[in-house]
């Protein structure tokens, strides 16, 4: 089944892309590949997700956080691609959670992320991953994700 059909069976509906922060595009595609730029948890209603995993979040919500992450990178690689179904695989993400000194769980906050791109791309959707803990994060967002694609389709730069 193909990602966008995977959505549909899912009952998923993508956000808009979430708005960019600073001086920055939301991806660049390099040959094959897609780097798509950090987004952080954005609700339906436009609001950020924000505070320390560990002191004003637990890991449940810290989890949603980072499904919401994935929803606005999906809604982003879309805008990027024309459609997910050019990603051939993800090949890797870096989960930062904006996490207490005392903290443990990144690795579990940032499977929100990862089972999401699991969900929509299958196998393909399991990447490489670092999930660090961070002091803090822009706007005291939650969690904040980058990636990067494999996809069809080259466009080298010159």
């Amino acid at each position: 089944m193909s990602a966008e059909s995977k959505l549909i069976s899912l009952g998923i509906i993508l956000p808009a892309e979430p708005p960019r922060i600073a001086n920055y595009v939301g991806g660049i595609q390099v040959g094959s590949l897609l780097f798509m730029s950090g987004n952080g948890p954005r609700r339906a209603d436009g609001s950020s997700v924000r505070g320390k995993l560990g002191i004003d979040l637990s890991l449940e919500q810290g989890y949603e956080a980072a499904r919401l992450v994935g929803l606005g990178m999906l809604a982003g690689v879309r805008k990027e691609l024309g459609s997910l179904d050019r990603v051939r695989r993800l090949v890797r993400v870096t989960g930062m959670v904006n996490a207490a000194p005392d903290f443990e769980e990144q690795a579990k906050v940032i499977d929100g992320f990862s089972d999401l791109m699991v969900e929509v791309f299958g196998e393909a959707g399991r990447g490489a991953r670092s999930a660090p803990g961070m002091g803090s994060l822009p706007k005291q967002v939650a969690v904040i994700c980058d990636a990067i694609f494999e996809v069809e389709g080259d466009t080298t730069v010159m």
